[in-house]
């Protein structure tokens, strides 16, 4: 599978620079532009044609919701995160009702986005050719909770990713260093599994910040 193409679409330069750094952190993403403005964005959508938006809701000309409707109205179909400081209800449904994937509220760290990337590739991935309904309702949420996809990704074998979501499950939250102990892993490996079940629904993750360093993550089977 190729890299998802990005663009970036935000009004700050040092906020746009910090995301497209996020998205070239990530595996299987590339920024191929940045947008400062809700015209620019639709322009570079037509000149460089990405597979991903990051899209702001401000911007100093149209909003980003107003970018996602002319989008969809002119049969676009560009996945698009918005990434943006409004957290009104309002411009939540909306996002929502135009087609958004995933909605990140900022300010965020770098495995929030990373997240949000990695859910938005596996839905993509399972709607290719002609879906089976396990497909289809993993992409839009509805498989059944807990399930571990029969797909798993290059080095993950079913059976340990059984064991970690007992694991998980069993613990009611969990986080990567204690699944490794639980199951006889690596906190690496362990990471790569419940970082899976995040990515395909059946798990979900907080963060946890402590006094000092970098918030733990926390990882809990979905039910």
């Amino acid at each position: 599978m190729t890299d998802l193409r990005v663009l970036v679409v935000d009004d700050d330069f040092m906020v746009a620079r910090i995301h497209g750094r996020f998205v070239e952190q990530t595996d299987g993403f590339e920024v191929v532009g940045t947008a400062r403005t809700g015209a620019e964005a639709l322009a570079m959508v037509d000149t460089l044609a990405p597979d991903l938006l990051l899209l702001d809701v401000h911007l100093p000309d149209l909003s980003g919701l107003e970018v996602l409707e002319q989008l969809r109205g002119q049969g676009r179909d560009v996945a698009v995160v918005m990434v943006t400081a409004e957290r009104g209800a309002a411009a939540v449904r909306s996002a929502l009702h135009g087609g958004a994937l995933q909605y990140l509220v900022k300010p965020f760290e770098y495995d929030d986005l990373a997240d949000r990337l990695r859910r938005v590739a596996a839905t993509l991935g399972e709607l290719t050719g002609e879906p089976d309904q396990a497909s289809i309702d993993r992409a839009f949420g509805t498989g059944r909770p807990g399930d571990v996809p029969t797909v798993l990704p290059k080095g993950l074998s079913a059976e340990t990713a059984d064991l970690v979501l007992e694991a998980a499950r069993a613990a009611s939250e969990i986080s990567a260093s204690e699944a490794a102990d639980a199951v006889g892993l690596s906190r690496v490996t362990a990471r790569r599994y419940l970082e899976h079940f995040v990515d395909t629904g059946a798990a979900e993750v907080r963060l946890q910040y402590g006094g000092s360093g970098r918030p733990e993550r926390r990882y809990r089977v979905t039910s």
